[in-house]
């Protein structure tokens, strides 16, 4: 079956000019298909007057073409996002009726990036209906991250058949700050010295400095690691059935030492090690514009989070400062009394 069969071609031409053209990942282009079916699905049940309830999957929108789609309005794009806002169910949280604006802001993104290629990549149309849309605001919450303390309780933790392996796996996330899909695709050659090649978002290379102790978990892991043969041997970490290990085995393991060490594995993963790191490295001098291109940050505001969270060093800096020391309560009180 071709990929993507159910859609309209000039959506499959979209999606094929992300992955090979563009060379954006899989997962994204992945995402990309699904936000625009949905979207296109949508406009189809509004274009034809379908019932409301119809359900989008039983939809076909194989009619839409680029003709079409010089022809939709802002308003239609704002229907479908009060749509998502409103009466589209939301599967992450269950009392919940509407998607969050995350997902929604996702989703607005995605057709902002279709239309762009429609009418500046490819000149197809010239209508941009979503042009000057602008994005639902998101409530950015901090980050959560573990304390030095309990980040070095972790690693103390780490026991079991496969510590050295899961001993070097936190260490990189906490030394590194790299995802978890980032060090799933690692391979040995990726290794050499004081450093790993990367590869990020958009199948963006980057390389990442690692500490002495980091280095040194790595060689620990090595010594085993080519003593096994996987069935991709390329593979820096692999599995118990000897495959490259993969994300939701990273997850799993994240969550069981977290769990043997005492923490809240609820509120914690192998995302949250990464802030930790970036928490980390921040707190003890790295700056900000350092801390984007170790983190693989596109954008220097994505990196500007960490801001916000308690600096003990700063606040040690301004304890520091003479003047801290002196009490003026006594004039504060005079100055009272002098203006009543």
């Amino acid at each position: 079956m071709q990929p993507y069969s159910e859609c309209p071609q000039v959506l499959r031409d979209f999606l094929s000019y992300h992955e090979s053209i563009k060379g954006q990942s899989r997962r994204t282009v992945s995402e990309y298909h699904l936000d625009l079916r949905m979207f296109l699905r949508f406009l189809t049940l509004m274009r034809k007057e379908l019932p409301y309830q119809t359900p989008l999957d039983e939809i076909d929108i194989k009619w839409i073409d680029a003709s079409v789609l010089d022809t939709v309005s802002s308003s239609e794009v704002f229907d479908f996002l009060s749509y998502l806002t409103n009466d589209r169910q939301n599967r992450e949280g269950p009392a919940d009726v509407g998607i969050a604006a995350a997902a929604r802001a996702r989703k607005l993104s995605a057709i902002k990036a279709f239309y762009k290629y429609l009418t500046i990549s490819t000149k197809q149309i010239q209508n941009n209906p979503v042009k000057d849309i602008e994005f639902p605001k998101i409530r950015r919450s901090l980050p959560k991250y573990l304390t030095l303390e309990e980040s070095t309780a972790l690693l103390k933790a780490v026991d079991g058949p496969n510590k050295n392996r899961d001993f070097a796996i936190l260490m990189l996330f906490l030394n590194c700050g790299i995802r978890r899909s980032e060090l799933v695709g690692l391979n040995l050659t990726d290794v050499y010295e004081d450093r790993i090649r990367v590869v990020g978002k958009g199948n963006k290379e980057r390389i990442v400095y690692m500490g002495s102790s980091c280095r040194k978990a790595i060689d620990r892991y090595l010594e085993e690691r080519n003593q096994i043969v996987l069935t991709d041997n390329k593979a820096l970490f692999g599995s118990r059935d000897k495959n490259r290990i993969s994300v939701s085995a990273v997850h799993r393991l994240v969550k069981k030492h977290l769990l043997e060490c005492g923490l809240d594995a609820s509120q914690f993963s192998a995302h949250k090690l990464r802030h930790t790191a970036a928490t980390l490295m921040l707190a003890n001098g790295v700056d900000l514009k350092t801390l984007q291109e170790v983190l693989g940050h596109e954008n220097l505001n994505t990196t500007q989070i960490y801001t916000h969270i308690e600096n003990t060093d700063k606040k040690i800096a301004a304890e520091a400062n003479p003047l801290s020391k002196l009490d003026f309560s006594e004039k504060i009180e005079d100055n009272k009394k002098s203006n009543q």
